[in-house]
């Protein structure tokens, strides 16, 4: 029987050794970073036990589809997903619930339980962060591998954009996270005005 330890170090494993190096947001570092926020938010939300491992093991998986294609990525790693957790410590619904967190994360996020919002909050947690700015280098970073003559003007304009249109999902997330997203969103704007 596969323990959550065992399925942590295989799925950062494979992150870190089968990813190519210009995947420089979608990658290891974002997939422990999740998974914490995940846990963590899940804690303020009073969830606990069995949906904890849950949520814990769909943050793991969240990405995994770029093994195969950053398109459709969140399908893909549901597909992962369920084939790497039969038989595991996981049953057949279970692993339902997890496939339904990986796909609550695709954008726009529209999660329909308390454990998808939990997973899809997690992944965009960092808008509303002080280290908004890091990680929103390493994803235009990334972008630039696929689309090199993206400027900064117009990574600004799309983050504006997409900032504006998301909204959090968890009580904890709307209370804590959303007023320094709305910073983070002003000083963007800012930026951008001064191009």
């Amino acid at each position: 029987m596969q323990t959550f330890d065992f399925i942590y170090k295989k799925v950062i494993s494979q992150l870190e050794s089968e990813l190519p190096e210009w995947i420089m947001y979608h990658n290891a570092g974002h997939t422990r970073y999740v998974m914490e926020q995940a846990e963590s938010i899940a804690e303020k939300e009073d969830v606990n036990g069995r949906d904890l491992l849950l949520v814990k093991i769909a943050a793991l998986y969240h990405d995994t589809g770029f093994f195969l294609n950053r398109e459709d990525h969140e399908k893909l790693g549901c597909d992962i997903a369920s084939r790497d957790l039969q038989g595991s410590l996981l049953n057949p619904e279970e692993i339902k619930k997890v496939c339904g967190m990986i796909t609550a994360t695709k954008v726009p996020q529209k999660p329909s339980t308390a454990l998808e919002k939990i997973v899809a909050d997690a992944d965009l947690e960092y808008l509303g962060t002080n280290n908004f700015d890091a990680f929103s280098n390493n994803l235009f970073l990334e972008l630039l591998h696929s689309n090199p003559t993206l400027s900064l003007r117009e990574w600004d304009k799309i983050q504006v954009d997409f900032i504006s249109n998301h909204t959090y999902h968890t009580n904890f997330c709307r209370a804590y996270k959303e007023p320094v997203k709305q910073q983070n969103l002003e000083k963007v704007r800012k930026r951008l005005m001064a191009y």
